[in-house]
């Protein structure tokens, strides 16, 4: 099926004009995001996504959630308007079931911002030591598609494994206490882990799994808003520019929220990835089809997902 595409017609001239009138009734703007949601959870702490729609009358509500796909979920029943950023696996699942997106952002690919992680002493050296072993994943995770690409790699399939759905805070307890052999994550779970438990990376994504971020919103929210989808975008690109610019600054504001992790950690996490914010582009889709399929042939999918089934939000840029 054809993207749809929503975009905002002369929005640089018009935004002054456009917003006030609608801000004669205050809104609401619920935004979903998780620990590893680095730019949102950035401007939540510096208040500055609030600053900026704030004198349009727009009031923002922040939910957290463990993983994507539950985000995603949410999103799709209506109980957030705007999701913060997950990786590229996650709209493919959420779109089997039947969820009508927009996506209105992406980050540039960070691959080697998850990796496949081992115990220090673990006796795994190669992909292909990973049969037969029990490996703990998050469902629908970035993670999840780079672990299938690593084992076609070597020649497996995920039939060739026992895995272990767990979402991170549970997958770093089962990897502390020696319950799994090994544990797909991200980060800042793959810093964390190599700094705490002396984690060592089997593999990253380099050339598995390009591993792209995107932000989407409910398409009844970006058909009805697009001129607040315009100022988040802005908003999320000054902060990537912030924060690759700055990046103590940055580790200073996340590490306690990212449950009191040392400064050295975050800014170990934080140079893997891009925080490059662009908009999507229809080459974007095509990987989307490529992880969609690879899920479908594996049989994690329950049916077959067209991934250019979705809308596009076109924001002006700079």
């Amino acid at each position: 099926m054809p993207i749809r595409y929503l975009r905002q017609l002369g929005l640089a001239v018009l935004a002054t004009v456009l917003l006030p009138g609608i801000a004669s009734a205050e809104q609401s703007l619920r935004i979903g995001y998780q620990k590893s949601s680095t730019l949102l959870t950035l401007l939540k702490a510096r208040g500055g996504l609030e600053d900026r729609l704030r004198a349009q009358g727009i009031r923002i509500t922040w939910h957290e959630f463990p993983s994507g796909l539950p985000l995603l979920e949410a999103l799709n029943l209506g109980n957030v308007d705007v999701s913060a950023d997950v990786a590229d696996t996650v709209p493919v699942f959420t779109q089997a079931a039947g969820a009508r997106l927009t996506y209105f952002a992406r980050e540039t690919p960070s691959p080697k911002a998850q990796a496949i992680l081992v115990p220090s002493d673990s006796p795994l050296r190669t992909l292909a030591d990973l049969k037969g072993k029990r490996v703990a994943v998050t469902k629908a995770a970035g993670s999840h598609y780079l672990l299938i690409q690593a084992l076609a790699k070597a020649g497996l399939t995920f039939k060739d494994i026992t895995p272990a759905y767990l979402i991170p805070a549970d997958g770093r307890a089962a990897f502390e206490n020696h319950k799994v052999d090994a544990w797909v994550t991200w980060d800042p779970f793959v810093a964390s882990a190599q700094r705490q438990q002396n984690a060592r990376i089997l593999a990253d994504g380099e050339g598995l799994a390009s591993y792209q971020r995107y932000y989407l919103a409910s398409n009844d929210y970006a058909q009805a808003h697009p001129e607040v989808l315009q100022q988040v975008y802005l908003a999320l690109r000054e902060t990537g520019e912030w924060t690759q610019a700055n990046p103590a600054a940055a580790a200073r504001i996340l590490g306690p929220l990212w449950g009191n992790l040392d400064s050295t950690t975050v800014l170990q996490a934080n140079a893997r990835r891009s925080y490059d914010v662009q908009p999507v582009k229809p080459e974007n889709l095509e990987e989307q089809q490529r992880i969609a399929d690879a899920f479908l042939h594996e049989g994690l999918l329950p049916k077959a997902v067209d991934a250019r089934d979705v809308s596009v939000f076109v924001p002006s840029t700079p």
